[in-house]
Parts: structure tokens; C-alpha cells; sequence
């Protein structure tokens, strides 16, 4: 199972945490920037280029501390065709340096469309006797919220090679309890989320005990990440929130089970853009980030030996 492999990276490095790639132009120092303008003109090429240089840059600058990467697919679709290509190189640059990669596209669907999105991100496409793999992804953030049959194509591509998906379960963002939190016959909706992922899959787990159906769940709501850990023994989860938006090392503590396994925690703005509080031009982003990366590792390790 793919989290097996995920759990060994993140025994090796003593480090349970995925840096996000959000290569928002807010980010991008301004130097990466004008020298793709310079080459390429005002265009989408350009911004294209100067976030690919900022993604490999932040990946050389970490990958030997962390044992995951999380692309948000959205800052490169944005940029149109330059864009997605642009992801595809990152994701296997990633790969090559030996990470773990996380595709965060929170797609969701149901029937064939479920299956073409599974296909393009975790598996591959047909070309008369080839199978050729689009992407160098390892897993998928998905949105479970259509229902099993929304579920299923995911889970089975991952099955089939060996990757995984992220289920939205418990987000990390203010409103999410406007929906998630709604009672139905007794139970949360997002518990009832939850118990789907686990009731899915439960019987295919892996090595480590967990399935390739994995759950994110928000560093901003440390009760119910204690609760939906104690209830998904078999659930691997992705922790959103800690940093930026708020959440603390101490809170993601209960995701956690008793071998100190079982989730990994996501810092984006924290890493890439900690250039920003260095009172420099930006040119050394790539140190600011490893340094963050350090110190986010330690906190973590901190607050687990408590």
C-alpha cells in the first residue's frame, strides 16, 4: 500500500510533515519572477517558469528533511497550459529527489468522470499498446461529500497502483462546521464521512495497519481530530491547518497513534514564504524555507515527546 511507503519516508527523516507548493505569485520572490518575464515576455510562460524555478528551488531546499510535497493544483491550472505542464515537471522533479507527492486537487465525481480523474492523477492512460502515467503523483485529495460511488474510482485506482487518496473529512477552514458539523440520526456529518472511508476499505489495509483511503482532517479542531482518530484506527490522515491558519504543534498531537504514526501535518505559506520575514530581496527563499522546514520538524518532535 502506498501509505507504507509514506510511513517508512517519514520514519526515516523523523518527520511527519509535507511542505505545500502553492506557488502563488504573492510568493514567488521578485527576482524568479523578472528574470522569466525577461526571457518570455509578459505571458503565462513566464509565470509558469518563475514557479517552477520557486517549486525546485523550495524541493532542493528541503528534501532531505521532509518526506512529502503537496503541489496545490490550482496555482499551476490557473496558468492554462504552461501551467499544468509546468505541474507535471514539478511533481516529477519531487519524485526524483526521493519525495512522497501529494496532488491537492480536491477533485470529486462520480461514475466515468470519477474514473478519468483517478486515471490522470493516480493512474494512467492507454496510447494504442502504451500505458502512459500523465503525472508522478503518489496520492490525491479528494471530496468524498457525493457519496461512495464518488469514492470508489479513486479507491480503486489507488488500489490497482499502489497510491492512496486524502479524503475531505473534518476541514481546517472557519465555516466548515456550517455543513460538516450538521447532526443526521445522532452523527456528524463528517463522522459519518469518517466511518464511509473506514467501512470502505478497513479490510485492505496495509503493513502499518492502514488502508489506501486516507482522511484530512484540520489541526484547527484538535477534539475532533482526537475523536476521529480513536474512531478511524485504520485511517491515515493529512493535517491541514498548522502554521498560517492557526494551528499548533500541541494540536496535532492526538492524530497520532500509539507507534507515533498514522498522519502527517501540512505547512504551504509557512515554508515557501517564510522569505518574507527575513528582511531580505527574496533571493534567499530557498534558505528561509529550510530553515522553517527545521524548525516546523523540531516543534513537531517537541510536542510529541511531551
Amino acid at each position: 500500500m502506498s501509505f507504507d511507503t509514506l510511513i517508512e519516508k517519514i520514519d526515516r527523516r523523523n518527520n511527519p510533515s509535507v511542505i505545500g507548493l502553492d506557488p502563488d505569485t504573492a510568493h514567488i520572490p521578485r527576482h524568479l519572477l523578472d528574470a522569466a518575464i525577461a526571457k518570455r515576455g509578459e505571458t503565462l510562460d513566464a509565470l509558469a517558469a518563475a514557479a517552477e524555478a520557486f517549486c525546485t528551488g523550495i524541493i532542493d531546499a528541503v528534501c532531505d528533511i521532509v518526506p512529502a510535497v503537496k503541489p496545490q493544483t490550482a496555482f499551476f491550472e490557473r496558468l492554462g497550459a504552461p501551467g499544468t505542464a509546468t505541474l507535471a515537471r514539478v511533481a516529477q522533479y519531487a519524485s526524483e529527489r526521493g519525495l512522497y507527492v501529494i496532488a491537492d486537487a480536491k477533485r470529486g465525481d462520480i461514475g466515468t468522470t470519477a474514473a478519468a480523474y483517478a486515471d490522470g492523477f493516480l493512474g494512467s492512460v492507454k496510447v494504442g499498446k502504451q500505458e502512459i502515467f500523465p503525472f508522478r503523483f503518489d496520492s490525491l485529495t479528494v471530496s468524498g461529500y457525493l457519496g461512495s460511488d464518488g469514492l470508489v474510482p479513486f479507491y480503486d485506482a489507488a488500489k490497482k497502483h499502489k497510491k492512496s487518496v486524502f479524503v475531505l473529512v473534518k476541514t481546517s477552514n472557519p465555516s466548515s462546521g456550517e455543513l460538516q458539523d450538521l447532526v443526521s440520526d445522532g452523527t456528524k456529518i463528517y463522522e459519518r464521512m469518517g466511518a464511509l472511508l473506514e467501512s470502505l476499505s478497513a479490510k485492505n489495509s496495509g503493513k502499518y495497519g492502514y488502508s489506501p483511503l486516507g482522511a484530512v482532517v484540520g489541526a484547527t479542531y484538535p477534539r475532533e481530530l482526537y475523536a476521529l482518530r480513536r474512531g478511524l484506527p485504520h485511517t491515515f490522515f493529512l493535517i491541514p491547518g498548522y502554521g498560517a491558519q492557526g494551528g499548533g504543534a500541541a494540536d496535532v498531537v492526538p492524530a497520532f497513534d500509539k507507534d507515533g504514526r498514522g498522519a502527517i501535518v501540512n505547512s504551504s505559506r509557512g515554508i515557501i514564504a517564510a522569505w518574507k520575514k527575513t528582511g531580505n530581496d527574496g533571493t534567499d527563499f530557498a534558505e528561509a524555507a529550510r530553515r522553517a522546514a527545521l524548525e516546523m520538524r523540531d516543534d513537531l518532535a517537541r510536542a510529541r515527546c511531551v
